[in-house]
């Protein structure tokens, strides 16, 4: 096969297919006497199981399992594929726990709201039960963020503010890492209601099964990638 054959069965562009054989998620293509690559069936099944797996597990994890599989290290290439379903196994809970806790906070007015209902940051750790300095880490991760004193520069939680960080104290409380947690709250942030945080939980969930479901079908194209390199057939 030719370099746009490859390119066409494998659904990318041609300079995708030169850029996988440079990185290694090719096998080394041969050349004919004037040059030109020639490609075989084995390169067509790398390229569709790379594209499966970076869905799945990101690009840098889907190079190094693949030049794994044309190594022939058997035992390294499963242990990153074991590896790459334990993440998202982590990430499975950690939604689960962060579903749970979002469904036990209620909605709370906080439209129409006076000055003298915002919280100093010691009236509201007192509140949540914690100590000062973790809403203080909770404000410097970008998670539960005050206003602040224009004077004084002291920290002051209107009551959406207070409702971020009962969010964050929930999440923690179930196991929810401060990591998911910068990447969760903007979007948590963004609603107003209880049903819209439901359902932007939901959206990560989708993206997780999709994300399952890709190294699903990049293991099936993994492994008959591995009979050509096993069988040194189909270069």
């Amino acid at each position: 096969m030719r370099t746009v054959d490859v390119a066409r069965r494998a659904g990318c562009s041609v300079q995708q297919v030169r850029n996988l054989e440079r990185d290694g998620v090719l096998p080394p293509a041969r050349r004919t006497d004037n040059g030109y690559r020639i490609y075989g069936e084995i390169h067509v099944r790398s390229a569709l199981a790379y594209q499966a797996l970076s869905a799945g597990a990101g690009p840098p994890e889907a190079r190094k399992i693949i030049r794994a599989a044309h190594e022939s290290a058997v035992p390294a290439m499963l242990a990153l594929l074991d590896a790459a379903h334990a993440r998202l196994d982590t990430e499975r809970t950690e939604l689960r726990q962060a579903k749970r806790a979002a469904e036990a906070i209620s909605d709370e007015p906080i439209e129409d709201v006076r000055p003298a209902d915002s919280m100093s940051i010691s009236e509201l750790a007192a509140a949540l039960g914690v100590r000062p300095s973790t809403l203080r880490h909770w404000d410097a991760e970008g998670l539960a963020i005050p206003d602040r004193d224009s004077t004084r520069g002291t920290r002051r939680y209107t009551p959406a503010q207070v409702r971020d960080a009962r969010i964050v104290h929930q999440l923690r409380k179930a196991g929810y890492r401060i990591e998911p947690l910068r990447t969760l709250m903007p979007e948590l942030r963004r609603t107003r209601r209880s049903e819209e945080v439901i359902a932007a939980l939901a959206a990560r969930d989708a993206s997780i099964e999709a994300r399952s479901r890709a190294l699903l079908d990049g293991a099936a194209a993994l492994s008959s990638v591995l009979s050509l390199v096993t069988g040194n057939s189909g270069s």
